[in-house]
């Protein structure tokens, strides 16, 4: 038994091998029920009150040609979704604060400044908040929601497990992963979703081999329960190679729309934060806002998956509304999915950005497509337009979520789309760096380097590299063992310290004494009050220095040469030095 446990604790591909598995167990039930709740709650809200049959893609059992596009009562959409908006806000702001928005970024989030800890209520509220969220017409997506709970149910097993820290982390992304490779039926692109969308510019690698495992088993148990068919059922188009410089054009159409999303969303977040109303209260009115867009255009309310497909299966006639042709239709779409989204989560409700994300790069790519066509005919062919869909979905959220390798990865096992991996490449790429800084996830680090979870790989090197006598020495006066009780309790005072070193007439040092300690003294000097403390030369790095300062909870380390107290080296020194050798190295 002991041999078992020391395999499971020592070898990292038989861990995670067994962790992987169980998270991806409880993760695909976690999707499961989450998908079933949101289903119920849509036919409830949308399909039997307001009398609005919404549309499903191909892979959840809808249909890619015909659409009787008839509601009965529209005039209840911002009713109903303002009533979902308040009821999420009830129960997020009442029982779990942290639920709102979001979800993926607040898994971020945790991963980065929580030691991957997430409250074991977060699942069961953000399941039911968002559930409420998207079934009564708000414009959000079910990734989020999925990932902050699959997200917690790594983070509560971790714990439970009595993990570390770093091993909680890991847990909290290979669950992210696993639900949104399950969700999706995207294992592979939701297993790279997980360990890419932490940064901007880089991967977290540790967690690659687990969240694959993860999410094949995740995948797996949704499949049999749900279904194994691909989001967008299997997507068979063609693209001409020497359409390329069009897709390069999508690329920065996509990126420029990316940065609009972006920004529109944290402005209208930061505008309901502002607002000096009950927090209880706001989704609400980012509900009835959403139901009023939602009057002139359903398109927008929930997913809006069932109307993306159309625009995949290249159905376009379903978009000719209002006497305006369909390209111009879903450019307004596009723009008015951002609105909708902006104002269904950014108020606080609860739901995720990517289905908004991918349906707006689809309807943008879309539109594209039609203009160019109507431009001329023969520049692109009208069955090449589902192929620009499908490289809009790709490029303008691989773009805004600076996650473009794993969306590329997912929105291909999505759509079955495996031959435009070319055009999407180009048009991704151009994407991302037109996007620039702009995230649809503000808790995104630029690289591991800025990441609290990895600063001791990356402080502790540099710190071995940089010397006592480069920082420089401050000559703090000791005390000598002689030295009053009250009198060194004003001298450490007056110099706003914490301690003192202390060295004999000789000027031999012989340790430090702690303020806290004099306080409380009974002696007349502080001789049997000095404790021993270790001391760095001016050969020492400063990770020796760091180590001594931690382990005798004082902000400097004792400067000794040939056993003479010489001065001290200051935490404010390192910091700079630190500072400085990192604006060297890396030019910030």
């Amino acid at each position: 038994m002991s041999n078992l446990r020391e395999l499971f604790f020592t070898n990292y591909f038989v861990k995670w091998f067994i962790l992987g598995t169980f998270i991806g167990i409880v993760a695909g039930f976690g999707a499961v029920s989450f998908y079933l709740l949101l289903k119920y709650t849509t036919d409830f809200f949308m399909n039997y009150i307001v009398g609005y049959p919404v549309p499903k893609p191909l892979g959840e059992g809808g249909s890619s040609s015909f659409y009787q596009f008839i509601i009965e009562r529209p005039w209840l959409i911002p009713i109903v979704t303002t009533i979902g908006g308040l009821l999420s806000g009830v129960i997020v702001y009442k029982f779990a604060p942290e639920a709102e928005g979001h979800g993926t970024d607040a898994a971020i989030s945790a991963f980065h400044h929580q030691a991957g800890r997430i409250r074991a209520r977060i699942p069961i509220i953000k399941t039911i908040a968002s559930a409420i969220t998207i079934g009564s017409g708000g414009s959000a997506g079910r990734e989020g929601p999925t990932a902050q709970i699959a997200a917690g149910i790594g983070s509560i097993i971790a714990s439970l497990l009595k993990l570390d820290d770093r091993d909680r982390r890991i847990a909290l992304t290979v669950g992210i992963g696993a639900g949104i490779g399950s969700i999706f039926r995207a294992p592979l692109g939701g297993a790279l979703f997980g360990a890419e969308v932490l940064y901007r510019r880089d991967i977290e690698v540790e967690a690659i081999y687990p969240a694959l495992i993860a999410g094949v088993v995740g995948y797996a148990i949704f499949s049999s329960l749900i279904t194994p068919q691909p989001v967008f059922g299997t997507y068979i188009g063609y693209f001409r190679i020497e359409h390329l410089p069009l897709y390069i054009l999508l690329g920065v159409i996509a990126g420029l729309f990316g940065r609009l999303y972006a920004y529109t969303f944290y402005k209208i977040r930061d505008i309901f934060r502002k607002l000096n109303i009950p927090k209880i209260i706001k989704p609400a009115i980012g509900g009835l806002l959403t139901g009023l867009i939602g009057l002139a255009f359903p398109q927008v309310l929930g997913t809006s998956y069932g109307w993306l497909q159309f625009a995949i299966s290249g159905n376009y006639s379903v978009f000719e509304l209002y006497g305006l042709n369909a390209a111009l239709v879903l450019l307004i779409l596009a723009v008015l999915k951002i609105l909708a989204t902006s104002f269904s989560i950014g108020s606080g409700g609860s739901g995720g950005v990517f289905a908004p994300g991918i349906v707006i790069g689809g309807f943008l790519g879309a539109s594209i497509g039609l203009f160019l066509h109507m431009l001329n005919p023969n520049l692109i062919d009208y069955k090449e337009i589902p192929s620009m869909v499908i490289v809009g979905m790709m490029s303008f959220f691989g773009g805004v979520s600076k996650a473009p390798i794993s969306v590329m990865v997912m929105v291909t096992e999505m759509t079955g789309g495996l031959h435009l991996l070319p055009p999407t490449m180009i048009a991704t790429a151009i994407s991302y760096v037109v996007c620039g800084k702009y995230s649809i996830y503000e808790s995104q680090l630029p690289t591991r380097r800025d990441s609290p979870a990895h600063w001791p790989e990356f402080v502790t090197p540099l710190l071995r590299r940089i010397k006592v006598r480069d920082v420089g020495i401050r000559k703090i006066k000791p005390l000598l063992t002689n030295t009053p009780v009250k009198s060194a309790i004003n001298e450490i005072e007056n110099g706003k310290l914490i301690a003192l070193p202390v060295i004999d007439t000789s000027g031999k040092f012989i340790g430090i004494v702690h303020l806290r300690d004099l306080v409380i003294a009974k002696d007349k000097t502080i001789e049997k009050i000095v404790k021993p403390c270790k001391y760095v030369s001016l050969e020492s790095t400063l990770d020796e220095a760091l180590t001594i300062m931690a382990e005798n909870d004082i902000d400097f380390a004792p400067v000794v040469e040939n056993g003479v107290y010489i001065g001290v080296v200051t935490l404010e020194a390192e910091i700079k030095a630190y500072r400085e050798a990192l604006r060297k190295i890396y030019g910030r």
